[in-house]
């Protein structure tokens, strides 16, 4: 019995070291996904950008030309206008898009200045009214840190703009000497009880977007904190600057 007794307890320790070492692998395939992520976005915003955008431009210089070889033909100048308009708004939504995937300000200037830029831009697309606070920072924060930081402001005003039935929100960035905390505070409907509890034991229905957060957080040594009631939901992320 005694025998069977160590049997078991030896094969109940090699099953959680097992389960330690597979957890750690996961983590470790998910930062790597979350990485190639970012550099395949920065990419594909970086192509957009100068190729892309670079053809578009060149097509909006033909299409000036043609308009000065037409002014004594208006039929033809009104259909030609109207091209040109459809360029000129194919060019912004391309700078547009290329911006939304990795914002040129986050590698330029940092988090800061990056974070004003997308919330100003999201508050004219969604209609929703956004009070934001952000501290100026004392100097830039590692690169790891501010892409982390920029992807939950996205995730979670994107979560706002879909499922929160907010008019209203409240952002607020500080910036201490021993961490950055960045907290998204809507106004609306609130996350039901079940789905909360879902979200805190980060199940398999939790979502992509969140566990993502999670994911880049726990990198980091950060944490994720979610609160909701009837009055709203805050998201607030903190990532400790050792």
């Amino acid at each position: 019995m005694w025998i069977l007794s160590k049997q078991w307890s030896q094969a109940h320790s090699e099953l959680e070291t097992l389960i330690l070492e597979r957890t750690a692998e996961l983590q470790r395939l998910s930062q790597r996904l979350l990485k190639v992520q970012d550099e395949e976005r920065r990419k594909i915003a970086r192509d957009l950008h100068d190729s892309t955008g670079q053809t578009l431009a060149a097509l909006r210089i033909s299409i000036s030309s043609l308009e000065a070889n037409f002014r004594e033909d208006p039929a033809t100048l009104a259909l030609v206008a109207d091209v040109a308009q459809l360029v000129d708004q194919a060019i912004e939504e391309i700078r547009t898009m290329s911006y939304l995937l990795h914002p040129p300000l986050l590698d330029e200037v940092g988090f800061a200045c990056a974070a004003e830029w997308y919330i100003d831009g999201f508050a004219k697309r969604s209609g929703i009214n956004i009070k934001a606070d952000i501290a100026n920072s004392c100097g830039r924060l590692p690169k790891k840190v501010e892409i982390a930081l920029f992807r939950v402001l996205q995730e979670s005003l994107t979560n706002v703009h879909r499922h929160s039935g907010a008019s209203e929100a409240n952002i607020r960035f500080q910036h201490e000497a021993e961490a950055v905390t960045l907290e998204i505070r809507d106004f609306g409907k609130g996350i039901p009880e079940e789905r909360l509890r879902l979200l805190h034991g980060l199940s398999a229905e939790t979502g992509v977007g969140l566990a993502g957060m999670h994911e880049r957080l726990h990198e980091l040594n950060g944490r994720l904190e979610i609160e909701s009631d009837g009055c709203g939901t805050s998201m607030r992320a903190t990532v400790p600057l050792h």
